[in-house]
């Protein structure tokens, strides 16, 4: 079966970030932390996807890689603040960079990749800047929603508020840059918005179903957010909870692939279909499903 590894678009991703820390300063302290960092590995998933929806809306793959990279670094920097703010100590089966570096070096490392994300975006146009600037400042908001989820008051609509920000934004900014960088009009950008939207929220609530099912094997943090499934576990048996769970991520998956069909038939849609199975109903377990 075919992987986000497999596509070229991933490998031209990774290739990119790669020659960017090489040419950094072998003296830098950051170069350190960034080759740490990009050692975790890591499946490149929204800048693939930017990459796909400027092919899909016939564009050049090559001329959207920076923003691409854009796209993956300001995620890296979330996921070191993240960590942070979480005390997460694994993050993909490697030490988080505040367990291994301290936490003044592991923000200053997210802060350099910020700066560096915006220096890359900066050159592709309003439209692609702004869509930028908006995924940014919802993470932040998003987080910040999660960090106060442990009240009792945290219901079913704070959580879709948290993730659509925290998590799904990023996928949308990606989505609809891509369809900007292509050359395509707001119109067209909007609608591929609400498909990364769509992607995003799915590949949020799998990962909290898995959490919260304990099959989780290279994440680990000391705080643990209130999550979907222990939202339905308040008024339901264990595998209600699951079910119902399972039944979002389904709606999310058709949605976005929904939007994915308007489109006209092309590689690049089908490998967008697929992305959008391998990060969701495809990380599911076949005993849940």
């Amino acid at each position: 079966m075919i992987q986000i590894e497999d596509l070229e678009e991933y490998q031209l991703i990774k290739e990119t970030k790669e020659g960017m820390v090489s040419s950094m300063d072998d003296k830098s302290q950051m170069k350190k932390m960034l080759l740490h960092i990009c050692s975790s590995g890591g499946k490149n998933i929204r800048p693939v996807m930017l990459v796909l929806c400027t092919e899909m809306c016939g564009g050049n793959s090559r001329v959207s890689i920076n923003a691409a990279l854009a796209i993956e670094l300001i995620h890296s920097a979330s996921l070191i603040h993240d960590d942070v703010l979480d005390d997460g100590v694994l993050r993909r089966g490697v030490e988080s960079a505040h367990k291994k570096y301290g936490i003044p070096a592991a923000i200053l490392c997210g802060d350099f990749l910020i700066s560096k994300a915006i220096s890359l975006i900066s050159s592709y146009g309003t439209d692609s800047v702004l869509e930028f600037g908006r995924a940014g400042m919802y993470m932040a908001e998003g987080e910040t929603i999660d960090i106060s989820s442990a009240d009792n008051e945290f219901r079913k609509k704070n959580y879709f508020d948290c993730i659509s920000k925290k998590t799904a934004s990023l996928f949308a900014a990606s989505a609809a840059i891509g369809a900007y960088v292509a050359g395509a009009d707001r119109d067209l950008a909007l609608k591929l918005r609400d498909f990364g939207e769509c992607v995003g929220n799915a590949y949020q609530i799998v990962d909290d179903l898995l959490e919260y099912l304990d099959r989780l094997e290279d994440k680990q943090s000391t705080y643990e957010s209130v999550t979907l499934p222990l939202i339905y576990r308040r008024v339901m048996d264990h595998d209600s909870a699951v079910e119902k769970t399972l039944q979002q991520v389904r709606d999310c998956v058709q949605s976005a692939k929904d939007i994915l069909a308007s489109f006209p038939s092309s590689d690049a849609r089908d490998k967008l279909e697929l992305v959008t199975d391998l990060i969701t109903v495809d990380m599911l377990p076949g005993d849940i499903l």
